[in-house]
């Protein structure tokens, strides 16, 4: 059970309150119900008392203009989606600007964001483009939004709901549908709260799990209103594989460290999480209450604010240094901790798989090429703050 709460942001008891400004991201294959779900979003928020902003799908103001993406040459494709990028950019700084100035805590929907555009180019292309732009990957994916929700395509597992009907941009195919979604998905591999939806219910529920994952992460509680929440299960991996049985994956070095805290149902934990050398950081408190619910809340801080909360690390406990990979199969996302020295020798050799998922048992179906040697969700001794005790 999780309790309502009026901000995500990080405080101290003594603190106030702020409205709360969550930046989400819908992405996906076409037809995937980003529209519908932008309004059921929408809707909900706007009957909770929340400002909502709609950022448009940049590349449907485009394409509506008459440009054909297949009518255009390689050099031509590259200028147009560094253009598009920066338009992008552009008009989403409009809506965040805005949502800084809100009395009231603010949602803002982006159809699609910055990471986007690289589906739809190489990787060299797309290396290039933010080299102009002055960009890297991890600001645009890791540290511009609070949360990405990718909808799988209804070319995958619902087709016959397949359509091309009500967006008049859009002209693909079942194969090239797919092909598109899957790029997509991997575009924003690596996102520190990124959930996938797929076609494994009616169309309804989908839009239910939608609203319930964005609900879930702000820790509001919507009672019985919304599907079941989707539950993290955590397994002990026995080896590392090589890197090649995971496909397309996303390496990031995580540093965590707990804080000191004067009640022992309150974890306050920093996170470092950095790529090539482009770090973004986040503090989060988790609260156990009385009747054994808990309540978690996080927002991302500046290098400043990391480094003043480090001078409060619990002496108690640890660093914790690990890689983490992060990586799609099946259509489910997964990362996988493997615990760096220095460390406990406890953690030494300790490689944890998670994902987020509504399925039960082995309705789950794990990576094949990993060595699971049994689950671990409900043992405390593979949590962190157990880990990281001195």
């Amino acid at each position: 059970m999780m309790m309502s709460l009026q901000s995500t942001a990080f405080q101290r008891p003594s603190s106030p309150s702020p409205p709360v400004v969550y930046k989400v991201v819908l992405t996906g294959g076409p037809c995937g119900g980003k529209s519908t779900v932008q309004a059921r979003l929408s809707t909900w928020f706007e009957n909770l008392g929340w400002k909502v902003y709609r950022v448009p799908e940049t590349a449907t103001l485009l394409l509506g203009g008459g440009v054909r993406f297949n009518e255009l040459g390689e050099d031509t494709v590259e200028e147009f989606q560094e253009n598009l990028l920066k338009t992008l950019l552009q008009i989403e700084q409009v809506f965040f600007d805005l949502s800084k100035d809100s009395t009231t805590s603010c949602l803002v929907i982006c159809d699609r964001g910055a990471m986007d555009p690289s589906a739809f180019v190489n990787p060299n292309t797309w290396e290039r483009i933010l080299k102009k732009l002055g960009k890297n990957n991890v600001q645009l994916r890791d540290g511009r939004y609070d949360q990405v929700i990718h909808l799988v395509t209804a070319a995958v597992g619902a087709e016959a709901f397949y359509s091309l009907e009500n967006n008049t941009a859009r002209t693909e195919g079942l194969e090239l549908a797919r092909e598109l979604d899957a790029n997509a998905a991997h575009a924003w591999v690596g996102h520190p709260y990124y959930d996938v939806i797929d076609n494994s219910t009616d169309f309804e529920a989908k839009c239910l799990r939608c609203l319930s994952v964005v609900c879930t992460r702000l820790g509001i509680d919507v009672g019985d209103q919304l599907m079941p929440q989707s539950k993290r299960r955590k397994y002990l991996i026995r080896k590392m594989p090589s890197d090649d049985k995971f496909g397309k994956f996303q390496d990031f070095d995580v540093v965590q460290n707990y804080l000191t805290s004067g009640d022992e149902d309150v974890q306050e934990r920093l996170r470092k999480r950095g790529q090539q050398g482009h770090c973004t950081f986040m503090v989060s408190r988790r609260t156990r209450l009385s009747d054994g619910s808990v309540i978690e809340t996080r927002r991302q801080i500046s290098e400043r604010e990391y480094q003043d909360l480090l001078l409060q690390t619990d002496k108690t406990r640890l660093t914790a240094f690990k890689l983490r990979r992060c990586f799609i199969c099946n259509r489910q996302y997964f990362q996988m901790d493997v615990y760096q020295e220095p460390c406990h020798e406890r953690c030494e050799g300790l490689i944890l798989l998670e994902t987020h998922t509504t399925l039960e048992g082995d309705a789950l179906v794990l990576p094949s090429f990993l060595d699971v040697v049994k689950e671990v969700t409900d043992d405390s001794h593979y949590s962190m703050y157990k880990l990281t005790l001195k």
